[in-house]
C-alpha cells in the first residue's frame, strides 16, 4: 500500500476540520469539526505505523491515548454545550463571546467593599 493515500485522506479530513472549526458558529458543529481533526491524526499515526513496520506498534498505541482524550474532551465539550444551551437557550459561539448574562439588565449594585470600610472607618466613596 503506497503512504500517499491515507495521507491525503488525512490532509482532507484535517482540512475540512479546520474550515468547520473557523466557519461554524455553532458550538456542535466546531465540536465535530476537532473530532475530524483529531481523526486525521489518527489516521497519519497508523499509516506511518504500518508503513514504518513498527514492531511495538507505538502509532497505534498513540491513536488508543488519541481517542480516549477526544472522548473526554467531546465529554466535557458537550457537558459544556448543555450548560450554556439552559443558560442562554443558544449555543451561538460568537454570541457566546460575551460574559454577561442576558446583555439587557444591568449588575445590581453590591454596596460598599466591607475591606475599605473596615480601613477607613466609613462607607467608601466611589
Amino acid at each position: 500500500m503506497h503512504l500517499a493515500y491515507p495521507l491525503v485522506v488525512a490532509a482532507l479530513l484535517f482540512s475540512v476540520g479546520v474550515y468547520g472549526v473557523l466557519a461554524r458558529r455553532n458550538a456542535i458543529l466546531v465540536l465535530m469539526s476537532v473530532e475530524l481533526m483529531l481523526n486525521a491524526v489518527n489516521l497519519n499515526l497508523v499509516a506511518f505505523d504500518v508503513w514504518l513496520r513498527d514492531r511495538l506498534h507505538g502509532g497505534q498505541v498513540l491513536t488508543l491515548f488519541t481517542i480516549v482524550i477526544a472522548a473526554a474532551e467531546i465529554g466535557l465539550g458537550l457537558a459544556i454545550v448543555l450548560l450554556v444551551f439552559r443558560n442562554r437557550r443558544m449555543i451561538d459561539v460568537d454570541r457566546l463571546r460575551e460574559l454577561s448574562e442576558d446583555g439587557t439588565a444591568p449588575a445590581p449594585d453590591p454596596g460598599p467593599d466591607p475591606a475599605i470600610e473596615s480601613r477607613t472607618g466609613e462607607g467608601a466613596v466611589r
